[in-house]
């Protein structure tokens, strides 16, 4: 478990990173294009002021007086005016593009972040279990190896002792050739003593 706490903090971190990096390109794009859009916007503001009718003096910068026979090219102006309008749309689509994925990345991010942290804590929580039940276990092993010992000590007394006493106890079978010599001794103590009274009644 601890290994994988370890994988899980390093996948963290490399997240961080690209989410990071991912981020500051998205700010530079972001600026970049919101810069082309409000430049094309104001050049399409002018021409169209320019090439509708609005006043000289409106115009982006101050000029001369024109000469006398110089005319607005209406022509020329309007597919200048169609080709800024296409560069304004891409740079919109752009940027609306830039920021869904950006918002996408942001919530993918959080997503993950969120699925890691609750299982950092969830694996935190079996690893702090199963550190007091190893110590628990420890406890009990040495609990139960104390009291083996201590039986095992009450046991040699034991065992001692019954071997003392065994002897005294328990009647051993006699195999017959000692129950036959012990009648045979017997047998012959009577005999003797038979012998004995009759010589005394005898005298």
């Amino acid at each position: 478990l601890e290994n994988e706490l370890g994988e899980l903090a390093k996948e963290q971190a490399v997240m961080d990173k690209i989410r990071q990096e991912t981020h500051v390109d998205y700010e530079t794009a972001k600026v970049d294009l919101e810069l082309g859009l409000s430049g094309v916007r104001k050049a399409l503001s002018v021409l169209r002021d320019y090439y509708n009718g609005g006043s000289e003096d409106a115009s982006f910068m101050q000029q001369p007086a024109m000469p006398e026979k110089h005319s607005k090219a209406t022509g020329a102006g309007q597919s200048i005016i169609g080709i800024l309008e296409v560069c304004e749309s891409d740079f919109a689509k752009n940027l609306a593009k830039e920021e869904t994925e950006e918002e996408d990345a942001q919530s993918s991010y959080e997503k993950m972040t969120q699925e890691n942290t609750i299982t950092k804590t969830t694996k935190e929580q079996d690893v702090k279990y199963k550190v007091q039940e190893s110590k628990s276990l420890d406890t009990t092993i040495a609990e139960v190896a104390g009291d083996r010992e201590t039986t095992n000590t009450e046991l040699a007394a034991v065992n001692e002792y019954y071997a003392k006493i065994k002897d005294r106890c328990i009647a051993k079978p006699e195999t017959y050739e000692d129950r036959k010599a012990k009648r045979e001794a017997e047998i012959n103590g009577l005999k003797q003593a038979l012998s004995v009274l009759e010589d005394e009644t005898a005298f």
